[in-house]
C-alpha cells in the first residue's frame, strides 16, 4: 500500500469571516459534504472523513505577508475522477489560478473566496515516478488540459461530488527559514527529504511518497507567523503512519526541548515558522 494511503493528512482547521459563504463554495464547488458541526463551525468531508474544519470569527483579520497556509491538497483517486472535477469547475465558472503536470502527478491550483490556497490533483501510478541518480524528480510543465478532458465522454454526466477514495493528500506551507523547517520536518517529524527545488522550497514525506508536507519561503522569507486569530490557517493535523516513526518524534521533541501539549496519543506543536500541527499516534 502507497504510504499516502496510510499517513491521514488532515484535516486542516482554517479560520474564516463568512462562515455561510465560504460552507457554500466547499459544498457547490469543490464538492465536500457538510458533516453535523458545532456553533460558528463547519466539518467538510469526504463520506465520513473529514478533510476541512473552518471556525468563524468574524472579526478575524488578513493575515498579510506572515507564514501559514501556501494550499492544502485534495488528492482524487483517477485521472478521471480530476478530469471530471476540471469539467465542473469550468461548469460552475470557478477560475483556476494554474495548472501543471509535476510528472509524479497532474494538478489544478484555485483559492477559496478568503484567499486560502487549494491544490487538487491525481497521482501517476508510483512505479512512473521519473527518478535521476535515486532522486525524485518533479517539474511544473504545462498541464495537458485536452488530454485530461478526453478521459471523460463528451457527453458524461457531471457528478459535482468528490469520489470515494478523495483523502487530503498534502499541505503546502509558507515558511520563514527553510533550512530551520527542513531541519524540523527531517530530524523531530522523521520525515524523509524527497526533493529540494534551491534555497526556497522543499518536499518531504513518510516512507517515499513525493511529498505529505510541502515548505517554501516565495512570499514568506523572514517573515513571523500571523497574529493570533487572523485569517488562514490554524492548524494541521497528521496522523504518523506506524507506531516506530511515533516513537522517533516523541523522543525528538523530548531531546530539544520543543514546546508541546501532549495527551496519551496527540502531541500539539509548531514547526519553526510558527504554524501549528497536531500529531496523532497510529
Amino acid at each position: 500500500m502507497l504510504v499516502v494511503e496510510k499517513t491521514v493528512m488532515g484535516p486542516v482547521e482554517l479560520t474564516v469571516r463568512d462562515l455561510a459563504l465560504m460552507v457554500d463554495f466547499y459544498q457547490r464547488n469543490i464538492g465536500l459534504k457538510l458533516l453535523p458541526s458545532a456553533a460558528n463551525t463547519a466539518v467538510l468531508a469526504v463520506g465520513d472523513r473529514p478533510l476541512l474544519i473552518l471556525k468563524e470569527n468574524p472579526q478575524a483579520k488578513p493575515a498579510g505577508r506572515t507564514t501559514g497556509l501556501y494550499h492544502f491538497a485534495i488528492l482524487l483517486p483517477s485521472r478521471a475522477a480530476l478530469a471530471m472535477h476540471l469539467r465542473h469547475l469550468i461548469q460552475n465558472g470557478v477560475s483556476l489560478e494554474g495548472a501543471a503536470d509535476h510528472l509524479v502527478s497532474e494538478a489544478l491550483y484555485l483559492a477559496d473566496p478568503e484567499g486560502n490556497g487549494i491544490e487538487i490533483y491525481r497521482d501517476r501510478p508510483e512505479h512512473q515516478w521519473p527518478r535521476a541518480n535515486g532522486q525524485l524528480s518533479m517539474a511544473s510543465n504545462p498541464l495537458d488540459f485536452t488530454g485530461l478532458l478526453a478521459e471523460l465522454g463528451p457527453h458524461e454526466a457531471i457528478t459535482p461530488e468528490l469520489p470515494a477514495g478523495t483523502i487530503l493528500g498534502h499541505v503546502h506551507l509558507r515558511v520563514s527559514d527553510l533550512a530551520a523547517a527542513e531541519i524540523f520536518y527531517r530530524d523531530i517529524l522523521a520525515m524523509d527529504l524527497q526533493l529540494r527545488f534551491g534555497h526556497s522550497a522543499a518536499f518531504l514525506s513518510y516512507h517515499g511518497y513525493h511529498h505529505h508536507i510541502g515548505i517554501n519561503t516565495w512570499e514568506s522569507l523572514g517573515r513571523p507567523p500571523a497574529p493570533s486569530g487572523a485569517q488562514g490557517l490554524s492548524q494541521v493535523a497528521i496522523t504518523v503512519p506506524d507506531k516506530q516513526l511515533w516513537n522517533r518524534i516523541e523522543a525528538a521533541v523530548k531531546r530539544e526541548n520543543i514546546p508541546m501539549v501532549r495527551t496519551d496519543s496527540t502531541l500539539i506543536l509548531s514547526d519553526p515558522s510558527g504554524n501549528a500541527l497536531i500529531l496523532t499516534s497510529p
